[in-house]
């Protein structure tokens, strides 16, 4: 037997496991559950060390219908672009889609009030209050954003939930049910004018309705950003609409912009 072959072969099998064990434990997204009315619910999770003692932002994102947490932390990459956020990355439960999978086989987020005895919204309060058991999490700065189903998400915790946020984010969507209960907020709505799924037409009559609400005057080109206007509020709750020229997909530059417009929010 060649002994220095086996060395050899014992000392790349060490390294690579030495390796693999470093990339996990440089990871700075946790794996995080809770148990809601009988129900296993899971989100990965980034906090930066500073959170413990001092205030930090949330910023929660929700995928969209068929997506996964892990696919959202890859796509969206919001703990990248604010190191000194919390980011909560959340995994839905099977749900029957309205566009799309109405047999529900695929992981979603509730539609309306009182879909699904309301556990998408359990689930938010529970993650965010053991956020702020565990961390000094700034209740001036928290943030909702989510892409299609996840968008349309937002809009619901924006009308059910919107005095604990400070502005949303939501792409692909539309307002829908909830929008009689929204109260003035700071919002940015991602479009694709060519969106196969979520009609651009009915993303208008939410951008619209909002702008309406929002009591906002005439837009203008928002500063440093290609195909974003800003429609400002006497409110204090302006409105920035970024319409692109793709579908349904969600843009790549979109993450920076919308961290870029929760920088600049926070409640009263």
């Amino acid at each position: 037997m060649d002994y220095r072959y086996f060395y050899i072969q014992c000392f790349l099998c060490f390294a690579a496991w030495l390796s693999a064990g470093s990339v996990d434990a440089a990871d700075p997204l946790v794996r995080r559950q809770w148990t809601i009315e009988g129900a296993l619910r899971e989100a990965l999770v980034y906090a930066p060390p500073q959170a413990r003692t001092n205030p930090a932002p949330v910023v929660f994102a929700f995928h969209g219908h068929g997506g996964s947490m892990n696919n959202a932390a890859r796509t969206f990459g919001y703990h990248t672009r604010w190191p000194e956020a919390i980011v909560v990355y959340m995994q839905g439960l099977k749900t029957p889609g309205r566009l799309v999978d109405p047999e529900g086989r695929q992981p979603g987020w509730q539609a309306a009030t009182g879909d699904q005895g309301d556990r998408d919204l359990k689930f938010f309060d529970a993650v965010l209050a053991s956020l702020q058991k565990d961390y000094q999490v700034d209740a001036k700065r928290i943030y909702a954003t989510g892409h299609s189903n996840g968008g349309g998400f937002t809009y619901l915790l924006w009308a059910e939930r919107g005095d604990r946020l400070a502005a949303v984010a939501p792409s692909a969507a539309i307002a829908g049910l909830g929008l009689p209960r929204l109260k003035p907020k700071p919002v940015l709505h991602v479009a694709g004018r060519d969106d196969n799924l979520v009609k651009f037409a009915w993303q208008e009559l939410t951008m619209e309705a909002l702008r309406k609400l929002n009591q906002c005057a005439e837009g203008q080109p928002w500063e440093g950003e290609t195909n974003c206007t800003l429609y400002p509020s006497k409110l204090g709750a302006p409105v920035v609409t970024f319409i692109h020229a793709g579908t349904h997909q969600f843009p790549a530059n979109a993450p920076a912009i919308i961290i870029k417009f929760f920088k600049q929010h926070s409640l009263p």
